[in-house]
C-alpha cells in the first residue's frame, strides 16, 4: 500500500497539470472558433494501418529521446536547487565536438561510437563546468552565466561549422561537419518489430535508446541509492546543515554541474548517430528549454521524466496531421506552454494533499490525547502517594 500511495503521490502533479492543461487549452480553442474534439481526434489518430501506426510510435520515440535526456539533465541540477539553464548551449557544443571527433577517426564500431559518446560527455561536463567554477569562487549565479554560455555556445559552434570543422562544399544549401563513417553509425533497432511479430516500418527506431535507458538507470540508482545522491539531495536542502554534517557544498556544486553537464552532452548523439551523421545548420534546437519543462512535468525522477518526453514527443509529433487536417499546429504549443504553467499549480495542489494526508496519519497513528483526570503527573519536589 505504501509503494502505491507513493506512485500516487508521484503522479498526482503531472495529471493535475496535464488536465488543466488540457481544460485551458480547449477553452482557447473554443473562443479561436476550433473544435476541441476535433483537434484531439486528430492528434491522437496514429494512422489507418499497422505500418503507419508503428511509424508513428518509432517517430514518438525517436524524438522523447533527447528530451529524456534534457529532462535527466535539468533534473540533476534541481535536485541540488541549481538551475542549470545552460543545457541548450552544452549540447550544442557537445554535439558539434563529437561530430568532428566521429569525423576525423576510424575505429573499429563499437569504440568509435564510444569515442564520439565520451567526447560529448567531456565537452558537456566542461561547459557546465564553467558555470560551477564561476559560482563557487565568484558567487555568480548559474542563472546568469549558464544564459550568457548558452550565447557563446551558439556563437561559437556557428563558427566552427562555418569554418575549421565545415565539411560540406562552398555554395551547399546547407553547412555541415564532415559525415561519421559507418563504424562510428549506431544502428537501428527495428529487428524489435521482427521478434514480436508487428509491422517493420520505413524510419529507423534509434539504437541509442538503449544507452539512453542505461544513463536514466544509472541516474536514478546514483541519486536515489547512493551517498553522492542523499549529499547532492542534503545540500540543495540546506547547504548549511550539509557543511555542519561534514559534506563539501562547494564541491558538491561542481560534481553536480559536472554531472548534469555530462548527461546534457548527450542530447544531440541520438539524431548526429541514428540520422543525420553529422552536424548542420538544420540541427534540431531547442532541446535545452524544453528540458525544463519535461523535468518539471516528471518531478525530477528518471520514470516520470520518461512518461513526461514522451508526452511531449507525441505533442510534437502531432503538429504535422493538424496541418494536414487544415487545424492550427500552434495548438501543440498551447498545449506545451500551458503544461508548464499548469506544472506549478498542480505541484502546490499535490503539496498541500500530501502535506495533509502526512498530518492526519499522523494524528491517526498517536490516538487520542491522554485524559489528564485519569492519569498522575510526577512533579519535581511532590512524592505521589504510593511512591517509595
Amino acid at each position: 500500500m505504501t509503494v502505491l500511495r507513493r506512485i500516487g503521490t508521484l503522479l498526482l502533479a503531472p495529471a493535475l497539470a496535464v488536465l488543466i492543461a488540457v481544460a485551458i487549452s480547449a477553452a482557447v480553442m473554443a473562443l479561436l472558433g476550433v473544435d476541441p474534439l476535433q483537434v484531439l481526434s486528430v492528434m491522437v489518430d496514429l494512422g489507418d494501418t499497422p505500418s503507419q501506426q508503428i511509424t508513428a510510435v518509432v517517430a514518438i520515440l525517436n524524438r522523447a529521446l533527447p528530451l529524456f535526456l534534457a529532462g535527466l539533465a535539468v533534473a540533476i541540477g534541481f535536485r541540488m536547487s541549481l538551475f542549470n539553464i545552460g543545457v541548450e548551449g552544452q549540447y550544442r557544443m557537445a554535439t558539434i565536438m563529437a561530430a568532428a571527433a566521429g569525423a576525423a577517426v576510424t575505429l573499429p564500431g563499437p569504440l568509435h561510437v564510444l569515442l564520439i559518446i565520451v567526447v560529448g560527455m567531456a565537452v558537456g561536463a566542461i561547459w557546465a563546468g564553467i558555470v560551477a567554477v564561476l559560482k563557487v569562487t565568484r558567487g555568480v549565479s548559474e542563472v546568469i552565466s549558464s544564459i550568457m554560455l548558452n550565447f557563446i555556445a551558439l556563437g561559437l559552434a556557428s563558427y566552427l561549422l562555418t569554418g575549421p570543422f565545415r565539411g560540406s562544399p562552398e555554395g551547399a544549401s546547407t553547412v555541415s561537419t564532415a559525415p561519421i563513417p559507418e563504424s562510428g553509425r549506431l544502428g537501428g533497432l527495428n529487428g524489435i518489430f521482427d521478434v514480436l511479430g508487428l509491422a517493420n516500418p520505413p524510419r529507423q527506431l534509434y539504437g541509442f535508446l538503449v544507452v539512453a535507458v542505461v544513463v536514466g538507470i544509472v541516474v536514478w540508482v546514483l541519486l536515489q541509492r547512493t551517498r553522492f545522491g542523499f549529499d547532492l539531495r542534503a545540500t540543495g536542502l540546506s547547504p548549511s546543515a550539509a557543511s555542519a554534517s561534514g559534506v563539501d557544498a562547494r564541491r558538491m556544486v561542481v560534481k553536480a554541474m559536472l554531472l548534469s553537464g555530462a548527461v546534457a552532452g548527450l542530447i544531440g548523439l541520438p539524431d548526429l548517430l541514428g540520422r543525420t551523421y553529422d552536424y548542420n545548420t538544420d540541427f534540431t534546437s531547442g532541446l535545452g528549454f524544453l528540458g525544463i519543462a519535461v523535468a518539471l512535468l516528471g518531478r525530477n525522477n528518471p520514470g516520470g521524466i520518461a512518461l513526461a518526453a514522451v508526452l511531449y514527443a507525441f505533442l510534437d509529433r502531432a503538429s504535422v496531421p493538424l496541418q494536414a487536417a487544415s487545424l492550427p499546429s500552434s495548438v501543440v504549443t498551447i498545449i506545451q506552454g500551458t503544461i508548464v504553467l499548469a506544472v506549478v499549480v498542480a505541484n502546490e495542489i499535490a503539496g498541500r494533499i500530501t502535506r495533509r494526508a502526512a498530518e492526519r496519519a499522523s494524528r491517526q497513528s498517536s490516538g487520542p490525547p491522554p485524559d489528564d483526570s485519569m492519569t498522575t503527573r510526577r512533579i519535581p519536589g511532590v512524592v505521589s502517594e504510593g511512591t517509595p
